[in-house]
């Protein structure tokens, strides 16, 4: 593994990418031409290790929520701590709540390395490969099950975006699951067309949390008055899209990630292949990559 370190910076032409492995294997800045694509940590959270105002954090290993804190796998019920107060679910998983090891390849190339032992849960080795070269930032996620037994695995990224007025978002997706009690994520539906990003959208004027299935593999954002923008394309597992945006807050989120929101709980007992879930033996792997591209507008 690499060593301890509190930041990592990383430039490659016009592009600049910050890490802070210890405040859980995040993203601290993403900037083209000085101009943040993704909301910049604060100084303040900086001070905290509020890993709740970096610019992106990796969710492992499951993205989102476990519903009433547990679920049953192959007669076994694992349980789960509520991890984001005042919030009563456990959310995101452990790795963005840990301090991360981390060496830098070079100018513009870091891993970052974390091992997770609980014998009541998961136990799982992570990794995150970031290259930046003059057109983008390639992120490549890898999970091994270092636990005895096998387990339901699945992982994503959290990136924040500033809110402007005229923002725009565009994500290929072909279905839409239902918002539950809690923020809880239940039943998939067809996609209806106005809840559709399909084709460039301005920010809704409501309240949305929710998961899009069937994604296309690419999402971009668009920043007119700052003149640039973004686009995220991940590979195979990542098949889905968690939506947050409100319009009382000056953020938003787009997160890539492989499994659905909500499906360590679902009735047919992870048996539906839509929900992205990967069943990984004793010292199985998972990897996949997300290319984030900026462009002028």
């Amino acid at each position: 593994m690499g060593a301890i370190s509190d930041s990592l910076k990383l430039q490659s032409g016009r592009l600049s990418v910050e890490c802070v492995p210890l405040i859980g294997g995040s993203i601290a800045s993403f900037r083209f031409d000085g101009i943040d694509l993704m909301r910049p940590l604060s100084d303040e959270d900086r001070a905290a290790g509020n890993v709740l105002g970096v610019a992106s954090f990796p969710m492992i290993p499951f993205a989102n929520r476990i519903g009433n804190n547990a679920f049953t796998f192959e007669g076994k019920t694992y349980r789960f701590e509520m991890n984001n107060p005042p919030e009563i679910y456990h959310v995101h998983g452990t790795a963005w709540h840990s301090a991360w090891q981390a060496e830098q390849l070079g100018a513009a190339e870091a891993r970052l390395e974390l091992a997770v032992i609980d014998p009541l849960a998961y136990s799982y080795h992570a990794s995150q490969h970031f290259q930046l070269d003059q057109s983008g930032l390639t992120l490549v996620t890898t999970v091994t099950n270092l636990g005895a037994v096998a387990m339901p695995f699945g992982f994503g990224h959290h990136p924040w975006f500033a809110r402007d007025p005229d923002t725009t978002v565009q994500f290929g997706a072909q279905s839409f699951h239902l918002n539950e009690p809690e923020m809880m994520i239940g039943q998939r539906v067809s996609l209806a067309p106005e809840v559709s990003f399909n084709t460039p959208q301005p920010l809704p004027n409501s309240w949305r949390c929710t998961d899009y299935g069937g994604w296309n593999g690419t999402a971009t954002v668009t920043f007119p008055n700052r003149g640039v923008g973004l686009t995220m394309t991940g590979t195979d597992p990542y098949k889905h899209i968690m939506f947050y945006a409100d319009p009382a807050r000056t953020v938003f989120c787009i997160e890539p990630q492989t499994n659905a929101s909500g499906a360590f709980n679902r009735p047919d007992g992870f048996g539906d292949p839509d929900d992205g879930i990967v069943i990984l033996q004793p010292n199985g792997k998972m990897s996949g990559g997300l290319r984030f591209q900026p462009f002028r507008v």
